[in-house]
């Protein structure tokens, strides 16, 4: 079988094509064929060293993948040969809070991902797809949906009449609004691309921010809240962002900490301390939530946005599309 290996770590040309043996899947595993993966800002970082410059190589890059079970170690109960998957990001965090343990079992990181036609993996980490989805849409859920999923009805608790504020385009923002519209919750958006604002405005945005020409966007979203401010905010871009979001939601107001793309710098906490804002950074979610949230996406029907689909021999190009950053929602890679 063919995968994708990093053996440097150099960006996206240093994806080899490389074949390897099938795997064999042991006791309490299956043996998954890949049928299509999705690509997060996190792989674009290990590929590049800046994630973790100490993980192993080689490795089989790309956390988020969707396949069918193709074969069955001993011991296995919960799947038959034919059902359509997807692997948890950490297939050890089953459920409750996330430990050590749970987060060395990360795909794409410690552990070799899914960048590849078949992989073993362990049945309790694996969930069922619903049903309406095709396996390029389903290849979106595992992080960019469940980290979503996790910020807005465990961390958040988002209940309907709220406003939500959602930054950027990519796959957590675009699932933020999705659910949050499917929860009666309000949508608020930023980005610099004006024909982005209006793609976000269809899928349920009832307002649109464009940062580049409004660069104190924060004002701009307490006079669409009357002063108030947002209940929650999905804060994509790290430091960077996190003193206008700050600003942003209200007093007592939830901000989840997903992303780094403005990277590094420095805040004040005196504005958290005096306008008690909670913060809590958000690493993905477990099996259960992941399950929670496919029995939510399949009574609503709702479908992931899909910004383009690469083949897999061109695994490099699709990575560089991500880093471009002109995509809308997920970029995926069809197996």
């Amino acid at each position: 079988m063919q995968a994708y290996r990093l053996h440097a770590f150099e960006g996206p040309d240093a994806l080899r094509l490389e074949e390897l043996p099938s795997p064999r899947p042991g006791f309490g595993q299956v043996l998954v064929r890949i049928r299509a993966v999705s690509l997060n800002y996190r792989d674009l970082l290990v590929a590049q060293g800046v994630y973790n410059p100490r993980l192993r190589l080689p490795l089989i890059p790309l956390s988020d993948g969707a396949g069918e079970v193709i074969a069955l170690g001993e011991g296995c109960t919960r799947f038959r040969v034919g059902d359509r998957v997807a692997a948890n990001f950490m297939p050890a965090w089953i459920a409750g809070p996330i430990d050590d343990s749970a987060a060395r079992s990360a795909l794409g990181g410690e552990a070799d991902g899914l960048l590849a036609e078949e992989v073993v993996l362990p049945e309790a980490g694996l969930v069922r797809l619903p049903s309406h989805l095709t396996f390029e849409e389903a290849a979106t859920l595992p992080c960019a949906g469940l980290t979503a999923w996790n910020a807005m009805f465990v961390a958040a608790a988002c209940k309907p009449g709220e406003t939500v504020l959602v930054q950027g385009t990519g796959g957590v923002s675009i699932f933020a609004l999705q659910f949050a519209r499917m929860a009666g919750a309000r949508v608020i958006a930023t980005s610099k691309s004006d024909q982005k604002l209006q793609r976000l405005k269809d899928l349920g945005a009832s307002a649109g921010i464009n940062y580049q020409s409004n660069p104190n966007w924060d004002d701009e979203v307490r006079a669409l809240t009357d002063g108030d401010g947002v209940d929650l905010v999905i804060e994509v871009g790290g430091a960077g962002t996190l003193a206008r979001s700050i600003r942003s939601v209200k007093r007592g107001g939830f901000i989840a900490v997903i992303g780094i793309l403005s990277g590094p710098g420095e805040i004040n906490p005196l504005p958290i301390l005096m306008r008690t804002v909670r913060l809590q950074g958000i690493f993905v979610g477990s099996r259960t939530m992941f399950e929670d949230m496919i029995r939510a996406v399949s009574v609503h029907g709702l479908r992931p946005v899909v910004d383009r689909v690469f083949a897999f021999g061109q695994a490099a190009e699709a990575m560089r599309h991500l880093a471009s950053g002109t995509h809308f929602g997920k970029v995926v890679i069809r197996v």
